[in-house]
């Protein structure tokens, strides 16, 4: 029977399939890709061929123009493609729209490699599904027992009661472009909020996309307001809803709102000191990530004979593995940011 290392291993380029000649999220451009998600630190531009879900695939294509590779193969979940007598299939992740967890199969040995992902119920994409394993291959972003995330309803319910408490203020809300934003958008409309939500430019092409695959995000309207405007007009975003890329909360964009309450959506807002570093008036916990307890639940779900573990807080899953009876190792991956998702 093949070994696991011979089946998949880390390389510079990143976690490589001798047998298949093909990598999974590759830091570089390669030949052949398989593709877990749209993230820009999982989905690169330049390979060959990439095979992903046809979600990924149109989110790269959103994000870096139609000939972002030379091939395109999508391929729904649970849909097997044979790459050089090697099985590969995707299955739902629960990260973001069209996030897969890559099967690969070969010689009677069966390995799993999760991108990211996260166990709760998220209204803009499909639940991750549990696939039993010889080697489980897992992030560990937030694999630290600290991490452990509250429930995401009332993480949205401290921004609408801060939008009754200061209906003078403009809240401004830091999210990421792909995910992170389209979640919290019906996570507001699931609490009742029915007005319009402002937001940047930046997020109108990846909104335009989810509502493209069937995610109903409610009216968007642009937060544009113009530097020198009349107070009149930027009076109109007082006690209103605007979302933006974490960037933007930098630039003078932010400042040209009406006494703005800055808001960011993140799992890292557990950790104060990283709130107070960004000048958050009110952090919210909500993550696109596995916290400790999804974490290791998981393990125990798939309960493989070998544990993986990669991008992020890998020795502390490892050792956490390693006292349940699991053999566990880190993979040391490089080139993936911890930031993009969270």
């Amino acid at each position: 029977m093949i070994t696991p290392h011979q089946l998949l291993h880390p390389t510079p380029k990143g976690l490589y399939c001798p047998p298949g000649e093909f990598y999974i999220d590759p830091v570089r451009a390669v030949d052949r890709a398989v593709i877990t998600h749209g993230h820009a630190d999982h989905a690169r531009a330049g390979h060959g061929a990439v095979l992903a879900t046809p979600a990924t695939l149109n989110i790269m294509a959103a994000r870096y123009g139609t000939d972002f590779t030379a091939r395109r193969q999508p391929a729904e979940f649970g849909e097997i493609t044979e790459i050089n007598g090697v099985r590969v299939w995707l299955a739902p992740a629960g990260h973001v729209l069209g996030s897969a967890q890559a099967v690969v199969e070969y010689k009677g040995l069966r390995m799993v490699c999760t991108g990211d992902y996260k166990r709760r119920q998220d209204p803009t994409c499909q639940s991750f599904e549990v696939v039993p394993c010889d080697v489980f291959i897992s992030e560990a972003t937030f694999g630290l027992p600290v991490f452990r995330h509250p429930d995401d309803r009332s993480e949205i319910a401290k921004l609408l009661q801060s939008l009754q408490t200061f209906p003078d203020r403009a809240h401004l809300v830091g999210v990421y472009a792909l995910g992170k934003a389209q979640r919290v958008i019906s996570l507001i409309r699931e609490a009742g909020y029915h007005d319009p939500i402002y937001i940047h430019g930046a997020l109108k092409a990846l909104c335009e996309l989810y509502e493209d695959h069937g995610v109903p995000l409610g009216p968007l309207e642009p937060a544009t307001l113009e530097k020198g405007q009349a107070k009149e007009e930027q009076a109109k975003f007082a006690g209103k809803i605007i979302l933006g890329p974490p960037s933007a909360f930098a630039d003078k964009w932010a400042r040209r709102f009406p006494d703005p309450v800055p808001i960011f959506c993140s799992g890292w807002m557990r950790v104060r000191q990283r709130a107070k570093q960004r000048g958050v008036e009110l952090p919210i916990i909500l993550s696109d990530h596995a916290d400790w307890d999804e974490l290791t639940q998981t393990v125990k779900d798939v309960n493989p004979e070998e544990l993986w573990v990669t991008h992020g807080r890998e020795d502390a899953l490892c050792r956490w593995a390693e006292l349940e009876g699991f053999k566990a190792r880190p993979l040391r991956l490089v080139g993936y940011d911890e930031e993009v998702g969270d």
